[in-house]
Formats: C-alpha cells, sequence, structure tokens
C-alpha cells in the first residue's frame, strides 16, 4: 500500500496519557490505563471558521450507537476550538430509499459543508453517490467495505479494532461467571452467557465472537447463546431478547444491538451484563459490569483537520483507516466495581498489554474450532465485497509464532462470520 501523510501525521500524538478504563463503585484497584492517546488540544492546528462537517446519523440520541458518533463529534469540535455552529447533524436518515443522499447533497448545498459522515452500514450507496456527484467534498462512512475497491479519491471508510474491545470486554464477563462458579451460584456447565444480536452479518459475528473468546480465555467451560433481532435498534426486540435468553439458562448477558432494552432487561431480572457503546451505571446500578466502545473523536479530529486544509496541503485521508488502542480509538469504560469480580482490572490491562505487543492475538486458530476442527490456514473471506459476498482473500496470518485470522488488517470493517464451536445461534 503506497504511503501517505495521513490523519495520524496530521495531529499531535502524545506518548502517555491516561484515558479509558478506570474502576468505579467499590473496587480497590481503582487506577487508570496508561495508554498512547491524542493530544486534545490538537497543537498548531487552526479550522477556518467557515469550516462545516456534516453528521448523518441513522437514529437519534436515543440510540447508544449514534449517540455515541454524536459525542464523538461534539468533543472533536471542541478540541479545536471550533463553533458549535460548525458542526451540522442530521438524525434518522434512513438506510433505504434516497434519504442518505438527499441529505448529504443537502448538507453540501445548502451548509456548505467540505466533510460529509455517515454513521451505518446502509448509507454506503448513497455516499459513494454523493461522492461521484461532489468530488470537491471529501465523504467518510463508519463501518463500509467498498472504499478500497471504488478508487474514489474523495470517498473513505473507517472502523476500529473494536473486536480487541470486546476480547477485553469478554474476560470481565468470564471473570464474572468465575467468581458465581466459586460462590456456588452455578456450577461451571452452567456457565452460559447470552448475546442480543442486530443482524447475522460479519460485524456483528467479529463482534460476539471475540467476547466469546475473550470470556473463554479466563472461563473454560463458558459457552454463549445467540438471538437476533433483526433491527440495529428496537428497544422491544431486544429486551424480549434478552428475557427469552435469560429465560433459556443465560446468565450473562451482552449484545450488540443500540437500545437499552437488554441492559434494562437484565437490572430487572438481576443479571449481570456487558453492554455496548457507554456506561449504563446509571440506569443499571445493580447489573452493569462494562462496555466497550469506539471513540470516533481522533478520526474526526483528523478529517476535519484535513479537509478544512488546516492539516496541510499534502495530508490526506487515508482510504480505509482502521483505529486501534494506540489511537486511541478503542476504549473501555469504567469498570463497575459493585458487579465485577474482584481482578477484573488487573486481567483486563493485563491482556490490553498483551494485544498492543502482539504477544496475544483476539481469533487465535489455537484457542478455537469449527465443527470440531481448527480453521484452515488457506481460509479466504469476503473482503473485496459484492453483490454474491464471494470470498477473496486469504485472511490467516502468523506473527510472534501465533497464527490467526487476521481481522481488521485486509481493510478496516470486519469479516470474521465464521460460525465458532460452543456459540449456539437460537430463534
Amino acid at each position: 500500500m503506497k504511503k501517505i501523510v495521513t490523519l495520524i501525521l496530521a495531529l499531535a500524538l502524545i506518548a502517555s496519557v491516561a484515558i479509558g478504563l478506570v474502576a468505579c463503585g467499590n473496587a480497590t484497584e481503582a487506577t487508570e490505563i496508561e495508554m498512547p492517546a491524542y493530544d486534545p488540544t490538537v497543537a498548531g492546528i487552526e479550522i477556518p471558521a467557515d469550516f462545516k462537517i456534516g453528521l448523518i446519523c441513522l437514529h437519534d440520541e436515543s440510540s447508544t450507537y449514534d449517540l455515541n458518533f454524536i459525542n464523538s463529534a461534539k468533543s472533536a469540535v471542541r478540541a479545536l476550538g471550533m463553533d458549535d455552529s460548525q458542526l451540522i447533524i442530521k438524525t434518522g436518515i434512513a438506510e433505504e430509499g434516497t434519504a442518505c443522499y438527499d441529505t448529504a447533497k443537502d448538507l453540501v448545498n445548502n451548509y456548505h459543508c467540505k466533510v460529509v459522515f455517515a454513521d451505518s452500514f446502509g448509507h454506503e450507496a448513497s455516499m459513494i453517490q454523493a461522492a461521484k456527484e461532489f468530488p470537491n467534498v471529501e465523504f467518510c462512512h463508519a463501518t463500509g467495505t467498498n472504499a478500497h475497491t471504488e478508487n474514489l479519491a474523495n470517498y473513505h471508510n473507517a472502523f476500529a479494532s473494536i473486536f480487541e474491545g470486546r476480547y477485553l470486554a469478554g474476560i470481565a464477563a468470564g471473570m464474572k461467571l468465575n467468581e458465581m462458579i466459586a460462590a456456588g451460584k452455578i456450577t461451571a456447565d452452567k456457565a452460559v452467557m447470552g448475546y442480543v444480536g442486530a443482524y447475522p452479518y460479519e460485524e456483528v459475528k467479529s463482534g460476539y465472537t471475540s467476547f466469546y473468546l475473550g470470556a473463554k480465555s479466563v472461563c473454560p467451560s463458558v459457552t454463549m447463546k445467540v438471538q437476533f433481532t433483526g433491527s440495529w435498534y428496537d428497544v422491544t426486540l431486544e429486551k424480549t431478547a434478552a428475557e427469552n435468553l435469560i429465560a433459556q439458562g443465560c446468565v450473562l448477558i451482552s449484545q450488540h444491538a443500540d437500545s437499552m432494552g437488554a441492559p434494562s432487561a437484565c437490572e430487572k431480572a438481576g443479571v449481570p451484563n456487558v453492554s455496548y457503546n457507554g456506561s449504563t451505571i446509571s440506569a443499571c446500578p445493580e447489573t452493569f459490569i462494562v462496555s466497550s466502545r469506539i471513540d470516533w473523536a481522533p478520526y474526526f479530529k483528523g478529517i476535519i483537520a484535513v479537509g478544512s486544509g488546516a492539516a496541510g496541503e499534502n495530508a490526506k485521508i487515508p482510504t480505509d483507516y482502521t483505529g486501534s488502542f494506540a489511537t486511541g480509538s478503542v476504549v473501555l469504560t469504567g469498570i463497575n466495581g459493585d458487579v465485577a469480580a474482584e481482578g477484573t482490572l488487573k486481567a483486563i490491562i493485563k491482556a490490553r498489554n498483551e494485544l498492543v505487543a502482539g504477544t496475544i492475538k483476539v481469533f487465535d486458530l489455537s484457542k478455537f474450532t469449527v465443527n470440531g476442527q481448527p480453521l484452515a490456514t488457506d481460509y479466504q473471506a469476503n473482503v473485496d465485497s459484492d453483490e454474491n459476498y464471494a470470498a477473496d482473500t486469504v485472511v490467516i496470518k502468523t506473527a510472534n509464532g501465533i497464527t490467526y485470522f487476521a481481522e481488521s488488517e485486509f481493510r478496516s470493517a470486519p469479516y470474521f462470520g465464521i460460525d465458532i464451536d460452543g456459540i449456539t445461534i437460537i430463534e
């Protein structure tokens, strides 16, 4: 891949800032994780007063998914010293039909945005259409798959290695299961987790599989049941799915869906919960353990700096960007010390450091099987997306003596779509 000046170089990177993971409640281990993070002052970057960025959201602030983007964008704008009026947010923009395309055109023609960002997978076709129509505007899209094959200079995909964050959240879940086993609340064979998923897409499968593998790394007897809702955001469906999983013997619940449906069901039932995209401790103080999320603020800072021209004429937005722990893009919320098992923070810090060092890999082929067999080392995934979702790229690598499925190394959006042993899909 040709090396270019990217948004990473457009921002000041400081070596060691405390961010992300602290203990809450009565935990005795209330220390902070130290990891590289972007300087929130972004020294030397001055954004023109007439610059505007548009944010297209599938839902609104009631969705934890969309709220995460909205909060990150606002944080980036504040850090860059911009006025609130320079961020134009459009919510409730459907993936179907022309809604996203029409909104993108409106943001360019009537608000004069120089960068337009859309937050949902189904927005991609409309964003590509708009990018072709407005070549002087930068169009950036989260979770998309086609930027690296479309080869449009002004169209970009972005995601983060959130599977690593979910793996750490899984360790917190596994530690809780171990505590329940030790206390005699369950036996080892009853260490069954439930997972509320939106759709059987690679992004969701990558997320719940990494969560499961994190739990299994500390609780070997764990199994997991997954129920899909067929919607990214539906309070009733997500609540019902969580209740159904609990009724089927799941003693801990996590999710990849965007409402408070599953966490609220857990709080009512007294079942421990690992949420996603933000802490639910205020609403669910008796059951919330921890949450992983993508912090989009570093990426927003970068595309604003480049799109406004403030980063210099040679700075470019990467075609396909993957954020990480090192960029401050993968974070965990504070751990609820009143619910989490003793030693959770220490275990997470240890695993986080090993992931950063590359001495462990989430999808280490020696750590899971498929139909009782190891995954083939020539396994191909659908990286260059087409309408048939045909496998096209060998995604198995070896590094530091570990042979692993290289998630998000060939494109930013997840492509792990494998059903591994230990996880059961239920209706």
